[in-house]
Formats: C-alpha cells, sequence, structure tokens
C-alpha cells in the first residue's frame, strides 16, 4: 500500500516559486550578515563584562544550575574539604610506578599502580587476541 503513495507523490510538479518560499534562510537575531563575511554576526569577538570586579570575586559566577537560584558565594579556603586542594596533584605515570618499589608505595599510589596495570594488561590480551 505505502509505494502506491510513494509513486503518486513522485508524479507531483511544484512550481519553483513554492520551493523558494520553503527554502529560504533566514538568520535568528533577525539582521542580515554582512556581505563578504564567513558566518556569524559582525559582533561576534569577544564582549566586555558586565559584571563589576566586586561581584567576580565574591561569588562563583555561573555556578548556579536552578532557575530561581543565584550564584553561590566563595567561602573562606577553611570551609572546603582538604581533598579539593590535592584534585590537581600531578600523579606519577604507570612507567613511574613501575620503577618504584612496590613495598613502600603508599596506599593511594599502590591502589593507583593496580588500576593501571591492570588497564594496560587488559589492552595488551585485547590487541593480540584482535591481530589473531
Amino acid at each position: 500500500m505505502p509505494v502506491n503513495h510513494i509513486k503518486s507523490l513522485r508524479s507531483i510538479t511544484i512550481p519553483k516559486e513554492v520551493i523558494r518560499l520553503v527554502s529560504h534562510r533566514t538568520f535568528a537575531s533577525g539582521a542580515k550578515a554582512k556581505k563578504g563575511s564567513k558566518g556569524g554576526a559582525a559582533a561576534d569577538g569577544p564582549k566586555a563584562s558586565i559584571l563589576s570586579k566586586e561581584v567576580k570575586s565574591t561569588t562563583v559566577v555561573g555556578a548556579n544550575i536552578l532557575k530561581d537560584g543565584t550564584d553561590p558565594k566563595v567561602l573562606p579556603d577553611s570551609e572546603y574539604p582538604d581533598w579539593l586542594w590535592h584534585l590537581l596533584d600531578k600523579r606519577l605515570a604507570l612507567s613511574e610506578l613501575r620503577r618504584k618499589d612496590v613495598e613502600t608505595l603508599p596506599y593511594e599510589d599502590l591502589k593507583r599502580f593496580v588500576k593501571l596495570d591492570n588497564r594496560a594488561r587488559i589492552k595488551e590480551n585485547n590487541s593480540l587476541k584482535a591481530k589473531n
């Protein structure tokens, strides 16, 4: 049944004027782009901030996820947990962990070594099986 409908739709001719109306492009901002520019509006450059320096230094701008909420205030360092200050610390790579004595590694480094070593062995085994 659907095949018959498709065949009947193919025989319909559509005037060019209708195609022009349907395929007409518009810009969301309502303003036309300048000739010679490569897409986007002319004001796509960096915009000056409308927030004062005082507001920027006392609030976490953009951290609000609620519709009716406000941006949270910046707290003193003592109010945050200790682990937060170590998130960006550099950790040893697997090759460096392999060079060290496993018996002397701290617990966190040992845990990381086991995880990375298992991951490397799984990848190696998978690549060997894929070649065969």
